[in-house]
């Protein structure tokens, strides 16, 4: 066989490659991806369903009990809020007022984080930049 053709087979089989992994890297990125909801869209969730939750933790509803916890959180822009329970690793900026991320279940009215999935985000990030 010509050497030059083994080279065209060979590219052509390379890029066939490169552009399936490409495919599968993207459709596997997107298949994954599961957007946060705000309390609001979770009160009336069906039980059973994992969501990933954001919103930030309500004034005053932080109780520890024992090895859990539970608070409650509400909208980012907005009143309406929801009891969470959580045992796990809590992130040393978690405070009231601070926005979270949590990932778990809406049982009787109550979102259940699974443990170790609770996420502080940084306020700093998230605040509008001062024109002077």
């Amino acid at each position: 066989m010509d050497p030059s053709k083994k080279r065209k087979i060979r590219l052509v089989a390379a890029l066939s490659a490169a552009v399936l992994l490409a495919v599968g890297l993207i459709y596997t990125s997107f298949s994954a991806a599961t957007s946060a909801k705000e309390p609001s869209e979770l009160l009336a969730a069906a039980p059973g369903q994992q969501f990933e939750m954001t919103g930030k933790v309500v004034t005053g509803s932080i109780r520890e009990s024992g090895a859990s916890m539970r608070f409650r959180v509400r909208d980012r822009e907005g009143t309406e809020s929801i009891p969470v329970t959580y045992s796990g690793t809590v992130p040393d900026p978690f405070r009231d007022g601070r926005e979270i991320v949590l990932t778990g279940e809406v049982k009787g009215g109550v979102f259940v984080g699974q443990p170790d999935t609770l996420i502080t985000k940084c306020p700093s990030k998230f605040q509008e930049k001062k024109n002077y």
